[in-house]
């Protein structure tokens, strides 16, 4: 199936409708992490290698669609909040409550860096709706986080198209696989501060219950 997908963005890239079709990609990937929206920001970054499309408007699709889908994101987590933590099933919740906890204790840091976790980028706006992050900071933070992530798959697929200018393929799989090495070095980056902030927690707790006391 993914292959199949892959087959279809790549036949597009010589179309007017391939930028359209990765900004609404990277819109709904942030309200529904199923599409697969760094595939279509690299096989862009790929035909932008191989001189197809100008790189700085795939740049520009992916980085507006990610900002427009975090964006609806933080707006339905302000509306159904509530109702989501009442009827959520538990998994879910303890997702939640996670990301209220990073966003309590780091928002930016954390909404920066989720962005680049697919299935937690959607926690973490939600989250913040929920939370009444204020809308000014979260709007120039997702913002910051969106051109980041656009840029950087973008250019794994430049890279890496003009590297294997003559095997699609190859250039795909290389930039692909170098996506999900960093995507699993963000998700143990989040994995070592959570620890050590929990540790923090847990050593300071009885000092704050000794002065209490």
């Amino acid at each position: 199936m993914l292959s199949d997908f892959i087959g279809l963005l790549e036949g597009l890239t010589g179309s007017p409708w391939f930028l359209p079709l990765v900004f609404i990609i990277a819109l709904v990937d942030a309200v529904f992490p199923v599409v697969p929206s760094e595939t279509a920001v690299i096989v862009g970054g790929v035909a932008a290698g191989f001189g197809q499309i100008g790189l700085w408007s795939v740049i520009l699709a992916a980085a507006l669609g990610a900002i427009a889908g975090d964006s609806l994101t933080y707006e339905l987590g302000q509306r159904a909040g509530d109702y989501f933590r009442r009827r959520a099933p538990g998994r879910s919740l303890r997702r939640f409550a996670w990301a209220q906890r990073a966003l309590r204790d780091r928002p930016g840091t954390f909404l920066v860096t989720a962005r680049f976790i697919p299935g937690g980028r959607t926690a973490v706006t939600f989250a913040s709706g929920a939370t009444r992050l204020p809308r000014a900071r979260f709007t120039a933070l997702v913002a910051l986080a969106g051109v980041l992530w656009a840029t950087y798959a973008s250019l794994l697929g430049f890279v890496f198209g003009r590297r294997f200018e003559q095997n699609h393929t190859q250039a795909f799989v290389w930039a692909l696989g170098s996506a999900l090495a960093l995507v699993a070095l963000a998700e143990l980056v989040r994995w070592i501060l959570n620890r050590r902030h929990t540790e923090q927690s847990d050593h300071d707790e009885p000092s704050r219950s000794i002065n209490v006391g």
